[in-house]
């Protein structure tokens, strides 16, 4: 038996919707013959919706009755609906994976194999460039978030807005294996006050808090991964210290 339904959305010069196109995609893949009915202008959009009681499109109809929008589509479907204020541990581990796949790779380029110890220093100095980049997108959004939880922020504001600037810099820095004397302590005092900070708000306060460490408009929890990010900076600083200590230049460590 043939499935229909029909769907109401908007498609005009300046603006087609975009979860009407998603839903209309969910139809077809599920097997439903669609009746595509574009709304063309604002002022046939405001009609259906009072002729229908609603106040948004696309809506869905299958045998006549309405469905709703894409998200009442899908739990029509039994598809899973993202919750946008769920907490989520996926930006940090793709932030990590991504920086994973480029350390390797830039390994495979100088070094010809994608697992040595300069692949490790990158991975390290890579997450902590784009992490800072994640936080510079929106400084104020990521201080005020900061001051949640990290001991210093707290006591002096302005470090809120210094340190994803620290962060980045410090991570150039060790890409390039330059001016370690610098990098190397920055490293280390801003992530050995986040790990404190982190370690004192989580597992000592007990808190449930959100982590800035990939920005101030994410859901990611303050945890284990916020904590790793300030373990790795520690691990990375002392590692450039001692490689300099030896008189090993650290760009150039296998």
């Amino acid at each position: 038996m043939t499935k229909t339904a029909t769907i109401h959305r908007m498609v005009m010069p300046d603006h087609t919707c975009p979860w009407g196109l998603k839903a209309r995609h969910l139809l077809k893949s599920r097997g439903y013959e669609v009746d595509d009915r574009w709304l063309t202008t604002r002022e046939q959009t405001d009609a259906f919706k009072a002729e229908h009681g609603v106040k948004t499109t696309p809506q869905v109809f299958i045998d006549g009755r309405r469905i709703g929008g894409h998200d009442d589509l899908r739990r029509f479907l039994g598809l899973k609906v993202r919750d946008p204020r769920a907490t989520t541990y996926a930006p940090v581990l793709v932030v990590f994976l991504t920086t994973a796949v480029m350390a390797a790779m830039l390994s495979l380029t100088v070094y010809g194999a994608p697992l040595t110890v300069r692949a490790g220093e990158w991975f390290i100095a890579l997450s902590m460039m784009v992490l800072g980049m994640l936080k510079l997108q929106n400084v104020e959004s990521f201080s005020t978030m900061f001051l949640n939880y990290d001991l210093l922020a707290k006591r002096w504001i302005p470090y809120g807005k210094i340190y994803p600037f620290a962060e980045f810099g410090a991570g150039a820095l060790m890409v390039a294996g330059v001016l370690t004397w610098l990098s190397a302590p920055v490293a280390l005092i801003i992530g050995g006050i986040g790990a404190i900070s982190v370690f004192k708000a989580v597992y000592i306060d007990k808190r449930e808090l959100k982590c800035a460490c990939v920005g101030g408009d994410s859901n990611v929890p303050l945890g284990f991964l916020s904590l790793t990010e300030n373990l790795m900076m520690i691990a990375m600083a002392v590692w450039m210290l001692v490689m300099a200590f030896r008189g090993a230049n650290p760009a150039m460590a296998m």
